[in-house]
């Protein structure tokens, strides 16, 4: 038995997605944990593409109960829009399970993101747009709305007519906006519960009896560690906490019951919206990325920021999260380069700098320190064990993981699931080990 996190170790978009789904394939029950819509996760399988932002990527497999846990917040429409989708292709979504307590996005949430967004100007954030923010805000302030609020008509309708009169008030006082209609607004949520009851549980005690049944759990989390409301690139950053940590809170288990931590990092840096970013590429190399890689958002479709793989908040992200081990994705997508450059420090204010700074006006002044490796010219789509690696490649992930000090468990060469070299399963125990903490070979261990 084993109880697993997976989070990104960079900006998101790592390709959390695939390796959730790769891992769930040996796992009882995957745990959504944290974020809202602005988060999505695209999984190819058999040619197939399933694009998720709430529902688990364990739900594509039949037997593996999926759980989005209280630390979520739940857009119901769009929720209801994935069921239907998922449905449509034949894939079961009566093994999903909704947190009582998690709370919910409201239309209100939406238009005082997008009218504070805008108003920013100059400080724009990035946001999706999608009401997190002010979600999670609502929460903070105790005035929000969770899933077993709208279980009950009469405790939903008292509470709503109260708060969009308070919203209403800021809609059309700050924002220059019409305000909501709350009897429109309470006879469409009332009518997103009845299609989301027989989902709702109490997920930290399904979580509970599950470890006592010695079964195998994936948490899964959204966005990545340097979007982390406390640990990332503050202001910009997502309104949860996506790190490890945030994986016992929003799941409601106890740190003692997780086992590992996986971190998934791309072979190369990308970042979307708003905030310093040190090696992003404005040349044609990081366009060369941004159209090998795909790098569109799966929930905005915005253009991916490109970048050359930064270290220093890789080994920051080790720290944060107590990573294990790591899961490189989109090694292929530097099968072209003649050289590939590596982050190994900043140039902060003429001195070097090896460890991420806190103050957000100094991240922003941070100039990369690069060690050049050489590139592999040749294809590793097909590649389906390290012996089949190019020399080159080969190198180049162990550079990573001796710089980052973790072991390297799986490598990623494609969006499809067979696409894959997994060196170590996280969940069942290590087959081998890629590197040890000093980038050096280990033996294949019985």
């Amino acid at each position: 038995m084993a109880n697993v996190i997976v989070i990104g170790a960079q900006w998101g978009d790592e390709g959390k997605g695939k390796v959730t789904d790769l891992l769930s394939k040996s796992a009882d029950v995957v745990v959504r944990y944290q974020g809202g819509v602005n988060a999505g996760h695209t999984v190819v399988v058999n040619g197939q593409t399933f694009k998720l932002h709430l529902i688990p990527s364990g739900i594509l497999y039949p037997d593996t109960e999926c759980i989005i846990g209280s630390g979520t917040v739940i857009d119901p429409k769009i929720l209801i829009g994935e069921l239907d989708q998922l449905e449509e292709l034949g894939i079961s979504t009566a093994k999903l399970m909704i947190a009582q307590t998690a709370h919910v996005t409201m239309p209100y949430h939406r238009l005082i993101d997008q009218a504070s967004e805008e108003r920013r100007g100059t400080r724009k954030i990035g946001t999706t747009g999608r009401g997190i923010g002010p979600t999670y805000a609502d929460k903070s302030e105790r005035t929000g709305i969770r899933v077993i609020d709208l279980m009950d008509s009469e405790s939903l309708r008292s509470q709503l007519e109260w708060t969009i009169k308070y919203k209403n008030v800021l809609l059309e006082k700050l924002y220059d906006l019409p305000p909501v209609d709350p009897e429109a607004v309470i006879t469409e949520y009332l009518g997103y519960a009845e299609r989301l009851r027989p989902h709702v549980v109490d997920a930290s005690l399904k979580i509970d009896n599950a470890v006592r049944k010695r079964h195998n759990i994936l948490f899964e989390g959204a966005q990545g560690t340097l979007l982390d409301l406390d640990h990332g690139t503050y202001p910009y950053v997502t309104s949860s906490n996506p790190v490890a940590g945030g994986a016992c809170v929003g799941a409601g288990v106890g740190p003692t019951m997780i086992d590992r931590v996986i971190g998934v990092a791309k072979a190369y840096t990308t970042r979307v919206g708003e905030g310093p970013f040190p090696t992003e590429m404005v040349d044609g190399i990081g366009q060369v990325l941004c159209d090998r890689g795909a790098e569109f958002g799966t929930t905005t479709g915005r253009q991916r920021r490109c970048g050359w793989f930064d270290g220093v908040i890789g080994r920051y992200a080790v720290r944060i999260n107590g990573l294990d081990c790591l899961a490189i994705t989109k090694l292929d997508v530097l099968d072209e380069l003649e050289e590939i450059k590596v982050c190994v420090a900043y140039n902060l204010d003429g001195e070097r700098c090896e460890d991420f700074p806190s103050d957000g006006r100094k991240f922003a002044r941070c100039q990369p320190i690069y060690e050049t490796l050489p590139g592999w010219k040749k294809s590793t789509a097909e590649c389906r064990d390290l012996e089949d690696l190019p020399k080159q490649a080969l190198d180049y992930l162990k550079f990573l993981a001796e710089l980052m000090e973790v072991p390297i468990a799986i490598v990623s060469l494609g969006a499809s699931r067979d696409q894959t070299i997994i060196v170590e399963d996280p969940i069942h125990g290590p087959k081998r080990a890629l590197l040890d903490a000093k980038g050096q070979p280990v033996e294949h261990q019985s």
